[in-house]
């Protein structure tokens, strides 16, 4: 007996419209037996008019998930765990363990005096510091120590570990990696340091120092890796950034005053597969909506509002984490009057302009504002 079909029929001229037959039925059985398909009866479904996110909008509340990511300290060493991380799970994309897209992120708690072992994979991460003292994370012999807001990153390939000092308090970051496209991609390779541990072998924060002094570059020169040689992106002189060019700047009707992390040789992304990004929203400021390709996935830096996202309000306060799936019409609203509110963004743009797969539109309606659902 023929196998019951979804049609994915479409009565416009250029789309696949093929009806069913007793005689196609059979047809497609025999196709079936020799692993292979008729292209028009997928068609329409694999190639739609615009991109359809299998993610939905959602927002991950700090207050609610903190208690239990601090639980997992209780429960599981780093030795048992290899990373004792809370993930976060996008209800249409369990199939990949994605909080987006292709985008994996977690919360990642580890107490005084805890190391986690080195080790190194194709897939490439960041990490953003929530609460805490003491962290530090240790990158091919660089170490970094971390304080809340700094951004680092463990590219791929890279050996990595992370503590936080004896002297420390327990501390919770924002793991985001590229897990699912490196695995949608068939090229995850992942191995544990022989030693357990590596050896420090640069002075602590040195890449910082070196490469992180606005409109300067070390006249040694000689980085050519595919990701930015500054390991660490320290939250104060990012939030004094911004700040100044708020003072010149309108900054953009869609995302506020924003600046992107940049690889300090190239002036291009920090990694080829994974961008970032902090934008300041004005006291009282609303954004006009657009959508583009491209998953993106918030931080809460600092401040408290909301976003409208395909005609939904979500609210968000600090470290609230929040994503935004490709192609879905979004706009921020800061909350306060008085303050600024910080958005910290990981995404895949890199990989969407690298591809020539970027598009961005803006919402001509309603004067770019969306209306609730």
């Amino acid at each position: 007996m023929a196998r019951e079909r979804e049609s994915y029929r479409e009565d416009v001229i250029g789309r696949a419209n093929v009806a069913d037959t007793p005689e196609l039925l059979a047809y497609y059985e025999e196709l079936n037996t020799l692993d292979a398909a008729a292209l028009w009866t997928i068609a329409n479904r694999i190639e739609p008019w615009e991109p359809v996110s299998a993610s939905v909008p959602v927002v991950w509340r700090y207050r609610d998930l903190r208690e239990h990511v601090l639980r997992s300290i209780e429960l599981v060493t780093p030795e048992m765990a290899g990373r004792r991380v809370v993930y976060l799970n996008n209800p249409g994309r369990t199939d990949v363990a994605a909080a987006v897209g292709w985008i994996y992120a977690g919360l990642q708690a580890m107490k005084p005096g805890e190391v986690a072992s080195a080790h190194r994979h194709s897939a490439a991460a960041i990490r953003l510091i929530m609460e805490g003292e003491g962290a530090y994370t240790v990158v091919d012999g660089h170490k970094m120590t971390l304080g809340e807001n700094d951004f680092v990153l463990t590219p791929n390939g890279t050996w990595h570990e992370h503590g936080v000092e004896a002297t420390g308090s327990p501390c919770i970051w924002q793991d985001g990696l590229d897990i699912p496209f490196v695995n949608a991609m068939e090229a995850n390779f992942y191995e544990v340091h022989p030693d357990l541990r590596q050896a420090v072998a640069f002075e602590v924060d040195d890449t910082t120092r070196t490469w992180g002094n606005p409109g300067l570059t070390p006249g040694s020169g000689g980085w050519n890796r595919g990701y930015s040689p500054m390991f660490k992106y320290e939250w104060q002189p990012t939030l004094e950034a911004l700040r100044k060019y708020a003072r010149c700047t309108e900054g953009s009707p869609f995302d506020g005053v924003l600046m992107e992390y940049v690889n300090p040789v190239t002036n291009g992304p920090v990694m080829p597969t994974l961008g970032a990004s902090m934008q300041m929203l004005r006291p009282g400021e609303h954004t006009s909506a657009h959508r583009h390709t491209g998953s993106f996935l918030y931080h809460v830096a600092t401040g408290s509002g909301h976003s409208i996202i395909n005609a939904k309000r979500y609210d968000w306060s600090e470290h609230d984490i929040f994503c935004v799936p490709s192609w879905a019409w979004h706009e921020h609203a800061n909350g306060s009057q008085s303050d600024e509110a910080f958005l910290f963004c990981l995404s895949d743009l890199p990989v969407m302009r690298a591809l020539g797969l970027y598009r961005e539109q803006a919402l001509g309606d309603n004067a770019g504002r969306q209306p609730l659902a």
